[in-house]
């Protein structure tokens, strides 16, 4: 077998071009004036086939998914698919948080963007990033974000909001939506990144509330700050900075 470049010459090809393709990752933010979020099949039948969380994990994240938007009072759509059917409808607390949204209940498209009335809703926002979550992550996420993408939005799949059959599925859909340019990240980084400044507004007064109900490990944080504030004691051998 003949190589028409030597080893080093390959090498030094190839790390050229994992140079560039890095150079390409800019850090696209999220801007609260021109998001959009959307709920996609997290329906009460579809929640029995996720099995890379929990169930109570798993409904707090999709349930947290919902009531982000409300409080950086963003634009929302609601879809589901073959509601009549063994998928079910939308949890009833996601369904009244957002009374008068767009709810789209397709009942036949997999992909959500497939539907004209769904696809109408969301251009109608006239926003450009778009933030999502499904059941599942491989099909109702991956399909609809990569649709999302094709169509020149700038994607952000909620990973915690996310599930499906098994954490292997979960892992190979992430990777296939970060290879098309979708930004995947949890719903404590989205939180941070539309607020931005806790001095801001949305900022501490609306995010901690937020955070106490959904993200218990940060909200015991703070409760214990507040707490150490309040009461004014160390312990001995505690120091401050």
């Amino acid at each position: 077998m003949h190589f028409s470049l030597s080893l080093p010459a390959l090498l030094t090809a190839l790390a050229l071009s994992l140079t560039a393709q890095a150079a390409d990752q800019t850090f696209t933010r999220l801007r609260k004036n021109d998001t959009a979020f959307l709920v996609v099949d997290h329906q009460l039948g579809l929640f029995s086939l996720v099995r890379d969380f929990s169930p109570d994990q798993y409904r707090n994240n999709i349930l947290a998914h919902a009531a982000l938007p409300k409080v950086f009072n963003i634009p929302t759509i609601l879809t589901t698919s073959a509601e009549t059917g063994p998928n079910g409808p939308l949890p009833h607390e996601i369904v009244e948080l957002h009374q008068g949204a767009p709810f789209i209940k397709r009942n036949g498209e997999v992909n959500a963007w497939d539907n004209a009335d769904f696809r109408a809703a969301v251009k109608a926002t006239g926003k450009k990033q778009i933030v999502l979550a499904g059941i599942t992550t491989d099909v109702c996420t991956s399909f609809l974000a990569l649709s999302l993408r094709a169509e020149g939005y700038e994607v952000f799949a909620n990973s915690d909001a996310s599930g499906t059959f098994d954490q292997r599925l979960a892992d190979e859909a992430n990777d296939r939506m970060r290879a098309a340019g979708v930004t995947t990240l949890g719903m404590f980084a989205i939180t941070m990144d539309l607020m931005r400044d806790w001095r801001n507004t949305p900022g501490t007064a609306e995010i901690l509330p937020f955070l106490d109900k959904y993200l218990t490990a940060y909200a015991f944080l703070a409760r214990a700050h507040g707490a150490a504030v309040t009461n004014g004691t160390l312990l001995p051998g505690e120091t401050t900075s």
